[in-house]
């Protein structure tokens, strides 16, 4: 899968459609709406509170809601400490339905104890009353700063201002965002027994991003049939291929969220022959959020696809490709379009991959720089010159086996240090 996105600055990455051989050609689409609310069933929308500054109120708190009950699934944070709306939401999860979805940025309600819980559960109350379900079938995420206490007051009050519509897609995009210069969009219709499925995703993501989740939230909505067992089937395997696949700095969050809300809208149940093609969807819609991440990554200037081939297992060329990806010395050489490809080799070899350097091999862009053990002495101005591109491919055969996997992260610049120097000021 070729890195596909949009040069820093310009807008979300855009939709596609994909076709299968179950059903005709797709239709003109009809609906209003994005990302999320591109499936049948769901609206979105968002209000300004002051989350983090009552003096500001940008779009701070966000709303997605089903018209009807959702076989639910999520996929949360590996850190040990596990911020409060992660908690309420896998417990609100534990029935396999939700209804809706409120967020909050600018805070993170983590490492807030016990007030932090019941604030959590007070999210999911207000949404509760403000569309009329139980808090038992809404999540909650926050994301934002660590250790501070929601202003619960105002979050509450501002939750049944919210207007949820299917084209306020956008609101509820911008309102999740922190450190984002950009919204993180993507959808796709396939046919499947002669029907449209569609699925469609919002993301925010810039900073704490590394495999085994990373400091964003993702939400995937689908008009397709599941049961909660095959919604959580469906989302992790998705997840591995793509949130668990990237890498801005190295550090993981204590909010990573990804929620999958499957209405059954469009009639058609995922099994059997539909199986596949309908993961397969799924995957490029978290695969397409998960590289916007990257390519937005806090400061970044550059993405780069690490393609690791030769290993002697999926987990160990799952473990080089990430290896690599997370790489200080790497990220750093890549900013500067150092043609230091010896690094590469050193992040794969304390991956804990098995290598055999007397037959690795290494590749940046279309440039051998190692061939089997042997270095190729290459141009240093031709490997200079890729590594100036805003994208890059490395590629690497650890000479061992015949498993391969891939990573994407991006460049570490002075920008990178600023940011996070500056986040709570």
């Amino acid at each position: 899968m070729a890195l596909n996105q949009p040069e820093r600055g310009s807008g979300s990455a855009g939709p596609s459609e994909s076709t299968t051989g179950h059903g005709a050609k797709p239709r003109e689409r009809t609906n209003r709406g994005k990302g999320v609310t591109f499936p049948i069933g769901f609206t979105a929308g968002a209000v300004g509170v002051g989350v983090k500054d009552e003096r500001n109120t940008r779009l701070d708190v966000a709303l997605l809601v089903a018209d009807r009950p959702c076989a639910a699934a999520g996929v949360f944070t590996s850190n040990q400490v596990i911020a409060a709306p992660c908690v309420v939401t896998k417990r609100n999860l534990a029935s396999g339905s939700l209804r809706a979805v409120v967020v909050n940025s600018g805070n993170a309600n983590a490492c807030t104890g016990e007030q932090g819980e019941r604030d959590a559960v007070a999210m999911a109350e207000a949404a509760g009353r403000a569309i009329g379900v139980r808090p038992e079938d809404v999540a909650v995420a926050s994301t934002g700063v660590i250790g501070t206490p929601l202003p619960i007051d105002r979050i509450v009050r501002g939750i049944p201002q919210i207007r949820p519509a299917v084209e306020e897609w956008d609101a509820f995009a911008r309102a999740i965002m922190t450190t984002d210069t950009r919204q993180k969009v993507a959808e796709r219709e396939v046919w499947l027994r002669g029907r449209p499925v569609r699925i469609g995703g919002i993301a925010k993501g810039a900073g704490m991003i590394h495999p085994d989740m990373a400091t964003l939230l993702a939400f995937i909505t689908t008009d397709a049939r599941l049961d909660a067992g095959s919604a959580g089937r469906a989302l992790r395997s998705a997840v591995d291929l793509s949130f668990n696949a990237i890498s801005v700095d190295g550090d993981t969050s204590t909010n990573d969220t990804v929620l999958l809300l499957a209405s059954g809208a469009a009639g058609v149940e995922i099994a059997g022959e539909l199986w596949d093609p309908f993961v397969d969807a799924l995957a490029e819609v978290c695969g397409e959020l998960a590289r916007a991440i990257v390519a937005d990554g806090e400061g970044a200037t550059k993405v780069f696809e690490v393609r690791v081939r030769g290993a002697a297992s999926a987990d160990d060329a799952r473990a080089a490709a990430r290896t690599i990806t997370v790489s200080p010395l790497v990220k750093t050489a890549i900013h500067g379009a150092d043609p230091n490809w010896g690094r590469i080799l050193m992040a794969a070899g304390r991956s804990g991959a098995k290598v055999d350097q007397r037959r690795a091999s290494v590749r940046i862009g279309d440039v051998d720089v190692l061939s089997r053990g042997r270095p190729c002495s290459p141009d240093a101005a031709a490997v200079r010159a890729i590594l100036e591109r805003p994208q890059v491919v490395i590629e690497v055969d650890l000479g061992v086996g015949d498993a391969a996997s891939r990573a994407w992260g991006c460049d570490l610049s002075k920008d990178y240090v600023r940011i996070n120097a500056e986040y709570t000021t």
